[in-house]
């Protein structure tokens, strides 16, 4: 590790510490919220995790010359949304899993129909917070429409739904597999790089290359976990693995072999990299972040 990575490291997590430090006040008691129901969002809003999309919405607003506070809503609610999303992916009716981060899972916990309202929460919070926080106003009602974009039915949500109607079937191609996961995965990803870039009040060109870069990013997130499926242990991951060749789901292991997924991997990460030229030695940080995706190991 390089001195300048070593600094980069050390900003990124600084970086998460103002996250989880707004996530947490965000979740203090308010009137009319019952405890039962904000412990059970806490609970999986604040058990820690990687925090990749919120410290991507924060960077892209530097990287475009604006001030991480002003994003920091932003990135709060894009971790929001994340959570619910895992919150509900985790459910018998859905992946079945029994750890997430390290502990159980949130319908293990407090059972199902709590785990379900408190991911519903999570989500329409989420939304109070960019409209409330994010200034301007017109800049505010542009992330909220970029959020519903990236987390509702033709995004994360279509996404899942191609998920499960793929199990147990060949898709034959990597384009059909991948035409998922830019959805499923990549949609969030693509989303925090447009919000930190509107943000920030940055050109349009410096907007289509950020979220070209969360693009290639997300597959290449995507091709990771695949491979963490397959090759990664519950100590180092904090969930279940080898649940997806169990459930019949392609994955790119199975579609193309673990050598090529790890090429492939690397190919996407070399692709995000580049999108950055135009910003210079303020991407360095991004540059650093798609790295580390493509060399971690939970």
């Amino acid at each position: 590790m390089t001195p300048h990575t070593s600094l980069i490291d050390e900003a990124l997590q600084c970086f998460r510490q103002e996250v989880n430090a707004e996530l947490s006040r965000l979740m203090e008691p308010q009137t009319g919220i019952p405890d039962r129901l904000l412990e059970s969002m806490s609970y999986s809003l604040l058990a820690g995790g990687k925090r990749l999309r919120p410290l991507l919405v924060l960077l892209a607003c530097e990287t475009c010359g604006g001030d991480r506070a002003s994003a920091l809503p932003a990135a709060c609610a894009l971790e929001m949304i994340h959570t619910y999303s895992l919150i509900h992916d985790d459910l018998p009716s859905m992946d079945n899993d029994d750890y997430r981060r390290g502990r159980k899972t949130n319908h293990v916990v407090y059972g199902e129909a709590l785990a379900i309202l408190a991911g519903d929460a999570l989500l329409t919070q989420a939304f109070e917070v960019v409209a409330r926080d994010v200034r301007p106003p017109e800049v505010a009602a542009l992330c909220c429409l970029d959020l519903a974009r990236a987390a509702g039915a033709a995004g994360m949500v279509g996404g899942q739904v191609a998920d499960l109607e793929a199990e147990g079937k060949v898709l034959g191609s990597m384009d059909a597999l991948e035409a998922i996961h830019r959805r499923k995965t990549g949609a969030l990803l693509e989303c925090s790089l447009s919000l930190g870039a509107r943000i920030a009040e940055g050109t349009e060109e410096q907007r289509l290359a950020l979220t070209h870069y969360g693009r290639c990013l997300g597959l290449a997130f995507q091709i990771t976990d695949d491979l963490l499926d397959v090759r990664g242990t519950q100590v180092a991951t904090g969930k279940g693995v080898g649940k997806d060749a169990a459930r019949g789901k392609q994955t790119y292991p199975s579609l193309m072999g673990v050598e090529a997924s790890q090429m492939r991997a690397e190919l996407l990460v070399a692709e995000a990299v580049e999108s950055l030229s135009m910003f210079g030695e303020r991407a360095r940080p991004l540059e650093t972040l798609a790295r580390f995706v493509l060399d971690r190991d939970h």
